[in-house]
């Protein structure tokens, strides 16, 4: 009997040819007993750099993970490929619980996934001194920082593991790519000795685009209608009212959308989230409160109708697209309304002088990345202290180039308005002096007599409006934290004076409805990229239908049968018998005795349908 290798592990058991990345080194280090600190982006592959030496190495790897619904996945999809594999949580009962205990200690079990809280017990502690460990992996290792947005105090505590178990090698894995949360992590984990691997944070699958909101709802509807009509998808906001209402006007156009927030009973947020796991063609509608622990790996767009604060909460959240590797596309509205809102927030929010400094950086950032004129993907990684030397040919700005124009006289005047007026009003009073016309409001504050009344009559509404969202953008107007208006700072003076000059983007006008050419630009691009040969659409509705009964049957979530990336390739490769069937990504020994078959006989019958 020949001795199993990450290779053959990779090929018999998880069905892939090859390894990506760094993914070999790692699994090496920690096979000759080396810790590991791991930073690698979602859909990278992070799970299979601790489940092969898991697999490889005498006795039980200990996985630590910070949610019930990410340890449940992992486990039945490990299973689906005929790996010994539980999980210790407070949702099995009692009995389950010890029976999964038993099969611990007598070294029945290759991996075994327990929550933070549980390992710290006494009775977990006392647990592993009976069994043989043969590595902790602690996932979500972010979740130790407490300057992430996960904090959880339970991870703190994880250092324990290394002055316990001294011989058992540690790996930590986040997909977290801020150099802060980095340094944390390492000095609480007690990893600082540990070697680092550092993978692209790129995720080239993902097509990057923002748009200058007008009607973002029906924006939003157009986007999907045109390119994810039968696809699953998140769709971000910032309130629970919004949520309610955005996932309201979906439904009511026809679509499965789903609410999704913290003031929904928990028996409704939990079906919810099992409906989009489960089922094909649901769009959640979220605040960001959903999404930790979602591994669903076929979410072929995520959609923001708000702005996130920061880079990292945009990065994290639209990563959540296309973790199978398949095209997929991070789309998000935008408006002045959202900087405003943003600044204000930041300004009457608690947190001390160095806090409020940092996260103003994160927004003007964040602001920055929206009115970019260059490759967004180059910002985005520039931003994570990666450099991309071309631009990425799959963003908005690449594929559709954005002009610039020269806006100086246009910036004073906007400025200049602000002055006059007596620097407490928003864009759109401001605006309407600007463009001379007579409001109530413009009457009731007599700022039809002020020098900059009218004085903006060459531009419209919408430019005007483009102009100030710039400027709040670029940090050269300030906003009021109680009322929200506007008022100059010093980076204003220098504009005024006539000392900088100032360029525009030029904010593409929306593509006009009805274009014949722009309904079938996509079916859905994922459609488009997979199913060119004849006939292959129906061999797609074919395997899609054998996937989803089968789930059903077993009462697992589709893609732990096959991801679209299996069904991509069979559809590529057809194969026609158990060799050919195993050159197929994602299908190894347990997958073919399970399935193999069955979807023979599909292919089978479709060829002879199509020959």
């Amino acid at each position: 009997m020949h001795h199993p290798t990450p290779e053959t592990t990779l090929k018999d058991t998880f069905g892939y040819e090859a390894f990506r990345g760094n993914q070999k080194e790692i699994i090496d280090h920690l096979i000759e007993g080396g810790d590991a600190l791991v930073l690698m982006p979602t859909g990278g592959g992070k799970s299979l750099c601790y489940q092969i030496p898991g697999l490889l190495r005498q006795g039980t790897a200990v996985v630590v993970s910070p949610l019930i619904a990410l340890m449940q996945d992992q486990v039945e999809a490990l299973r689906q490929n005929g790996v010994k594999a539980g999980s210790l949580n407070s949702a099995l009962t009692q009995g389950s619980a010890l029976q999964m205990e038993r099969a611990m200690v007598q070294g029945e079990l290759d991996l075994v996934y327990v929550a933070p809280e549980r390992l710290m017990t006494p009775r977990f502690q006392d647990l592993l001194s009976q069994t043989h460990v043969s590595l902790f992996a602690i996932d979500e290792a972010h979740c130790v920082s407490q300057w992430g947005h996960d904090f959880r105090p339970e991870y703190m505590q994880l250092a324990i593991l290394a002055e316990r178990f001294p011989q058992v090698p540690r790996i930590a894995l986040t997909a977290t790519a801020d150099p802060i949360v980095r340094e944390e992590m390492a000095e609480r984990l007690h990893l600082t000795q540990a070697k680092r691997f550092v993978s692209s944070f790129d995720r080239p699958n993902i097509r990057y685009r923002i748009v200058v909101k007008n009607n973002p709802k029906k924006q939003l509807q157009d986007f999907i209608e045109r390119e994810h009509d039968e696809d699953s998808g998140i769709v971000y906001c910032l309130s629970r009212k919004k949520v309610e209402s955005t996932a309201a006007w979906l439904s009511d156009r026809g679509y499965t959308a789903l609410p999704y927030h913290a003031g929904l009973p928990q028996d409704v947020r939990a079906e919810n989230q099992r409906r989009f796991i489960t089922e094909d063609q649901v769009i959640i509608v979220a605040t960001v409160a959903f999404g930790m622990g979602i591994d669903k790996p076929d979410v072929r767009f995520v959609a923001h109708l708000d702005l996130p604060k920061n880079l990292e909460s945009y990065y994290q959240e639209t990563g959540r697209a296309g973790r199978d590797g398949l095209p997929a596309d991070a789309w998000m509205a935008y408006s002045l309304g959202d900087a405003v809102f943003l600044r204000q927030m930041l300004d009457s929010s608690d947190g001390n002088e160095t806090f409020k400094r940092i996260q103003h950086q994160k927004l003007n950032a964040m602001l920055g990345f929206c009115e970019i004129t260059g490759c967004r993907r180059q910002a985005l990684l520039t931003y994570f202290g990666e450099t991309l030397d071309t631009p990425c040919g799959n963003c908005d700005t690449c594929l559709e180039p954005i002009d610039t124009w020269e806006g100086t006289t246009e910036a004073q005047k906007a400025l200049s308005c602000v002055y006059r007026t007596g620097q407490r009003f928003g864009a759109g009073h401001l605006i309407n002096v600007l463009l001379g016309k007579i409001t109530e409001k413009v009457e009731g504050c007599g700022h039809e007599n002020v020098s900059t009344f009218g004085i903006g009559k060459d531009r419209s509404d919408s430019e005007w409006r483009s102009v100030y969202r710039q400027l709040v953008a670029a940090g050269l107007l300030s906003v009021e934290a109680q009322t929200g208006g506007f008022r100059l700072n010093e980076r204003s003076m220098p504009v005024l004076k006539g000392q900088e000059q100032v360029l525009f983007r030029k904010d593409p006008t929306p593509a006009r409805k009805g274009t014949k050419s722009a309904k079938r630009a996509h079916a859905s691009r994922l459609m488009e990229e997979v199913c060119v040969a004849p006939g292959a659409r129906a061999l797609w509705d074919k395997l899609k239908t054998f996937r989803k009964e089968t789930a059903k049957e077993a009462g697992i979530p589709p893609y732990l049968v096959f991801n679209d990336a299996t069904l991509a390739d069979l559809i590529e490769k057809m194969p026609t018998d158990d060799i050919e069937m195993l050159s197929v990504s994602g299908i190894g020994q347990q997958k073919l005795s399970s399935y193999g078959d069955e979807i023979l006989a599909i292919i089978d019958e479709h060829l002879k349908d199509f020959i």
